[in-house]
């Protein structure tokens, strides 16, 4: 065995990884980009989920944003009140008033409740499954198909699947809208959280064709949008919208829809 050998290739890739790390340094001093104490702090206090709801990249972009003054201090929506104080007190701006949002599932068509048309044996994914015949294994083509891409990507362990239907937990929800992104049948809409009354239907078709494949859609009656003494409901093609600056959650809605469809 030729040692001498050895040594010089040793030494070679020594002086490689000397060289290297040598680079590395000057390219970390070259490119490094200066934070101020203020952006430090701020970043300190956001909760560094890193979800870009947001706006920005992630919670090093917010920090910047707001230490510059391009951003309000309540623009973290997972970190609500509590973060938008602590922040203020950084910066010295005004807190402001903001609305807690929280993420719903607008669909009770279960196990029980909406009809399947196959026995669905492929990958069990929201994406993939929404891609096979008649867009998913269910008869209705707008509801949820229930394999859980949303509660995959929920940090806060908000979403659960309940007799194939995702369903989430408003007191857990921090509208970081990560749920809301990934749905590929865009079901999954934003409400204020003191709102309790909710469309829980997507289906946009005539009522007749949502009785045949859901008992829980909505068939467009309108009954809801008569008995509401705010006029917070209009239709919308065949499905009624809230507006919730109108909405005082008086339950009338609820109470007439013949569907249950309003919950």
């Amino acid at each position: 065995m030729n040692y001498i050998h050895i040594l010089i290739a040793a030494g070679i890739i020594a002086g490689v990884a000397i060289l290297v790390g040598i680079l590395l340094g000057k390219a970390s001093e070259i490119f490094k980009v200066e934070t101020s104490e203020t952006e430090a702090a701020v970043r300190e206090a956001l909760p560094g989920n890193n979800c870009g709801a947001c706006g920005f990249p992630g919670c090093d972009g917010l920090a910047k944003a707001i230490a510059e003054g391009k951003a309000p201090v309540n623009s973290c929506p997972v970190g609500g009140d509590a973060v938008a104080e602590k922040i203020s007190k950084i910066v010295g701006g005004e807190v402001g008033q903001s609305v807690k949002m929280v993420a719903v599932v607008k669909c009770k068509g279960d196990c029980n409740k909406a009809k399947e048309l196959y026995n669905y044996v492929g990958p069990k994914t929201c994406i993939i499954a929404s891609n096979a015949p008649n867009k998913g294994p269910k008869a209705c083509t707008y509801g949820c198909l229930g394999y859980g891409e949303c509660k995959k990507v929920c940090e806060f362990g908000a979403i659960d699947i309940v007799d194939g239907v995702a369903v989430i937990d408003k007191d857990k929800c921090k509208a970081c809208m990560k749920c809301v992104e990934i749905c590929p049948r865009h079901l999954i809409k934003m409400i204020p959280y003191n709102k309790t009354h909710i469309i829980m239907c997507n289906n946009k078709d005539r009522g007749l064709d949502v009785k045949d494949v859901c008992s829980a859609g909505c068939i467009g009656c309108t009954l809801c949008v008569k008995s509401c003494p705010k006029e917070a409901i209009e239709m919308n093609g065949n499905l009624p919208k809230i507006d919730y600056e109108k909405c005082v959650n008086c339950g009338l809605c609820e109470k007439k829809c013949p569907m249950k469809a309003i919950s």
